[in-house]
């Protein structure tokens, strides 16, 4: 399956929906265009039970090269036509659930996890967008860099929420208020990625993860999980966790998924989870909006 967008691509192949960036004459810029249409293929998955995970890259030599600014100094400038063509507003027509709209949002809530591969070059809301994405791999040749502050802007699309999150405030700090590029290396010390590997390798690897998630785990288990720990990592104390994870895992206990994956197990074989994201989540999912 496979739907037709001007500044992405969006396949689906035995539960993996790959999303290329799709502008390589430009490194794959980032247009209000392609923030919408991220944000379509990410709803798209979220309520297609044929998808599995989600797994987006860049056609060409780079993954994401910032914001398009080919409109010169007024690139930034909302107000003006030329700078709409990359800001503007591309929640129009989407609805927002929990309180999150345009492209941010549609990743965030989705129930699908996600796989960022850089390909190449990531900057600005190239590297940013990834950033609600549950793991990010890297090519050794890919090179990053929050450089809001060398242009006058400050980091956008939620970066102050996810990025100190992901790689601690201190890390978070060195990177922003610098703004300078940084290699994969350095990506994967300040824990950015999780893993460099070759050109070549970036793929295969990206699509051997989403393999093992496909293959192997719950739909409705990795939902709920993605959620618990983005969610909950954040409180003061465990006990809104502890409120969370024992309702859920009470009312899990008892369905067909627990007992195909206690099966599976018990009889070596691999799992056939029943399952269905799109109408099988339990009560009490999503207790933030309680």
């Amino acid at each position: 399956m496979s739907a037709s967008y001007q500044h992405i691509l969006a396949d689906v192949d035995d539960g993996i929906m790959q999303i290329t960036l799709n502008r390589p004459e430009k490194l794959n810029a980032y247009t209000a265009t392609m923030g919408a249409e991220l944000a379509a293929a990410f709803d798209a998955a979220d309520t297609d039970d044929a998808v599995r995970v989600v797994l987006v890259t860049g056609a060409g030599r780079g993954f994401c090269a910032g914001a398009d600014m080919s409109a010169g100094a007024d690139a930034f400038d909302t107000t003006s036509a030329a700078g709409s063509v990359s800001f503007g507003d591309v929640s129009q027509g989407r609805p927002a659930r929990s309180g999150g709209s345009g492209m941010v949002g549609a990743v965030f809530e989705c129930r699908k996890p996600s796989i960022a591969a850089f390909n190449g070059a990531a900057v600005g809301v190239g590297l940013t967008l990834t950033l609600p994405m549950d793991i990010r791999i890297a090519a050794d040749a890919a090179r990053f860099g929050f450089v809001f502050a060398r242009r006058g802007l400050v980091p956008e699309a939620g970066s102050a929420w996810f990025l100190p999150r992901l790689v601690g405030l201190p890390q978070a700090l060195r990177w922003c208020l610098d703004g300078a590029l940084f290699t994969a290396e350095e990506a994967l010390r300040g824990g950015l990625v999780s893993e460099v590997v070759a050109a070549d390798a970036l793929l295969p690897r990206a699509r051997a993860i989403a393999r093992s998630i496909a293959d192997n785990t719950a739909p409705i288990s990795v939902a709920i999980t993605r959620q618990m720990l983005w969610r909950l990592s954040a409180e003061s104390s465990p006990y809104a966790a502890l409120k969370v994870d024992g309702a859920l895992a009470m009312a899990l206990g008892a369905t067909a998924d627990v007992r195909e994956g206690v099966s599976a197990f018990l009889e070596k074989r691999p799992p056939a989870f029943p399952g269905h994201v799109s109408s099988d989540m339990p009560k009490g999912y999503p207790w933030w909006e309680d």
